[in-house]
């Protein structure tokens, strides 16, 4: 079926179920970012294929929401869909809850899935429509119905990430949970966002591209630990060492029948942003509910001293998969045809050979001269571009290594630039140099310095509609909260251990998108009478382009900067390359 049709067939199920709206999220039943193919219903009601979005479906209208990183691309997928685009960060547009409630009327029903929205979306939901009197039916699957050939939820087997790459026991991570549990009163918690769950138990399993998670809900009571999971997955010897360390294993499915078996002694903890409507619903309402966020996403974020190293060695065979990959393209596109696909499946085949290694950590951005102006833009058959030694090509690609998960970004010169794309370069690194040597007091947020990057791009009238950095996991979620770098206020401060991206960019339309990106890991600095500073040390390694910089518009202490780095990529990569790969990161690398 076409879009349309699609849209035409959910109006008449919605008029069969007497609704007036009907809302399709992004998100699994665990409030992922990037979820199994199984829920993947926005993207199969509408086309869009960006990672975040809302699909709002009226009677007689339809519209998408989505950030500044999906703009281009969202444009260009919803072309005839009858879906209009609202872009969700631009001044002025209504979320689309206010949406709903200006065209509706009193008395309408809007209906979704309850199983993929969170408790804190629907009370959010809730309180907006409360005064048009807008009803809600939050148990209504209804893409169900319509997605004939829907994929069953993943069954691979889980395996157990080693503690010498974790650095701490699945019993040690439960034990703090439970000493945070009794300082809240409560006696059960609730975890179900899938990322910690991996963290917390030392399991990791293919259920998301890319994102190497199980899918399972686990709960923690005083003296055992339960992981709901389809059993066929967990094979008999992860059954016994998990059953050794008195975790019990129920079916995925049984969770709602043990939450509505609590009492009115009982206390359960849970975060509304990471717990899926129906979970809340199914707990006995006489328990007391602690609404709280994640224990484990704290913990997971600020990384223990073995994670660290392991993170560091995995850096540098990034790094050199990256090397190789910069030489390869540089040295070959005038001579073979290299597509912007080629070129992806080059560089994962480079990563490949790199110890360690089991998947890419996102799917590769590569985009070459204006598709590069799309943040989180795909390749493919039908659109790609062939590579020629002119222009540059921005790619941003990582790996998940037992050892680490990566994330770079380089916009690697192919030939002749522009006056206008070399001037872009240099600002977008100026930007990233900027909040590279930031040294700032302890209690920092990353919305306390994200200006930084934005300052050098913000001076010539130019902007990036999307934060400056994310957090990233340890053979986890590419992106993972709760740290970043945003114009977005919060009040995560910045910690010793936290990883971190510095990713500023510059997209402009039809013409080019540069970006260049580092993971930094937030380290200390002096401690003074007026308490302790901190800074941030690279853990990314690869050169930055010399031939897109303008070295004019540089002071000298970004010169400084700049050699500094390039000098430790050599030092920390050439043992590792061969003697012709040497020379060639010798002159990539050379003091400017």
């Amino acid at each position: 079926m076409k879009v349309k049709e699609k849209i035409e067939k959910l109006r008449q199920l919605m008029k069969e179920n007497k609704m007036d709206a009907y809302i399709i999220p992004s998100f699994d039943a665990h409030q992922s970012e990037y979820v199994a193919e199984h829920w993947k219903c926005r993207q199969w009601i509408s086309g869009f294929t960006g990672s975040a979005g809302t699909v709002v479906i009226t009677l007689d209208d339809a519209g998408l929401w989505t950030d500044g990183r999906y703009y281009l691309q969202a444009e260009k997928q919803l072309e005839d869909s009858g879906i209009r685009l609202f872009r969700m960060v631009d001044p002025g547009v209504p979320s689309y809850t206010e949406w709903l409630k200006d065209v509706l009327l009193k008395g309408n029903i809007v209906g979704f899935d309850g199983n993929v929205f969170s408790v804190e979306m629907v009370k959010n939901m809730e309180e907006v429509f409360e005064t048009k009197g807008i009803a809600l039916k939050i148990n209504q699957d209804l893409i169900n119905e319509l997605w004939k050939d829907r994929p069953d939820i993943p069954k691979d087997l889980i395996w157990v990430h080693d503690i010498r790459y974790a650095g701490k026991s699945r019993a040690a991570k439960i034990n703090e949970v439970r000493e945070e549990m009794k300082n809240k009163g409560a006696n059960y918690y609730l975890l179900s966002s899938l990322d910690d769950i991996a963290w917390l138990l030392n399991i990791r399993g293919l259920d998301v591209q890319n994102n190497p998670v199980v899918t399972s809900n686990v709960i923690i009571a005083e003296d055992k630990c339960y992981l709901f999971i389809d059993a066929s997955k967990v094979p008999k010897d992860v059954k016994f060492e998990l059953e050794v360390e008195g975790i019990e294993l129920k079916e995925y499915s049984s969770i709602q029948q043990f939450l509505s078996g609590l009492t009115n002694k009982d206390g359960i903890m849970f975060d509304t942003t990471k717990t899926n409507v129906c979970l809340y619903n199914a707990i006995n309402i006489d328990t007391k509910k602690i609404e709280e966020a994640n224990i484990t996403t704290k913990l997971k974020a600020i990384k223990n001293k073995t994670e660290i190293e392991n993170l560091k060695r995995c850096e540098i065979n990034d790094g050199v998969a990256m090397v190789k990959f910069i030489k390869w393209l540089k040295t070959s596109v005038a001579e073979e045809e290299i597509t912007e696909i080629s070129a992806e499946k080059k560089l994962e085949d480079f990563r490949r050979q790199q110890e360690l290694f089991v998947e890419p950590s996102f799917d590769t951005i590569a985009g070459y001269k204006d598709h590069a102006a799309m943040m989180h833009y795909k390749a493919n058959k039908e659109t790609q571009y062939t590579l020629r030694n002119e222009g540059a090509f921005l790619v941003d690609s990582g790996g998940q290594y037992l050892n680490g998960t990566t994330d770079t970004t380089r916009t690697i010169v192919l030939g002749t630039l522009t006056e206008e794309e070399k001037f872009d370069f240099t600002l977008v690194l100026k930007a990233n140099i900027a909040l590279s040597e930031a040294k700032f007091l302890h209690g920092a947020t990353g919305s306390n310095l994200d200006v930084l990057a934005r300052q050098p791009i913000w001076k010539y009238g130019m902007d990036y509609k999307c934060g400056t950095g994310h957090g990233v996991g340890f053979l986890l979620n590419v992106h993972e909260g709760p740290q970043n770098f945003s114009k977005i206020p919060n009040n995560v401060q910045l910690e010793k251990g936290m990883v971190i991206t510095n990713e500023p960019g510059i997209y402009k339309e039809g013409k080019h998108g540069i970006r260049t990106e580092n993971m930094m890991l937030v380290v200390e600095d002096e401690k003074t009478e007026f308490g302790q500073f901190m800074k941030f040390e690279p853990v990314t390694f690869c050169p930055i382009d010399l031939a897109g910089i303008n070295k004019d518009m540089l002071t000298e202490s970004e010169k400084q900067w700049l050699n500094s780095y390039h000098k430790e990529v050599y030092v920390k990569l050439a043992p590792y390359l061969n003697e012709e790969e040497k020379v060639w990161l010798q002159e990539e690398t050379k003091t400017i």
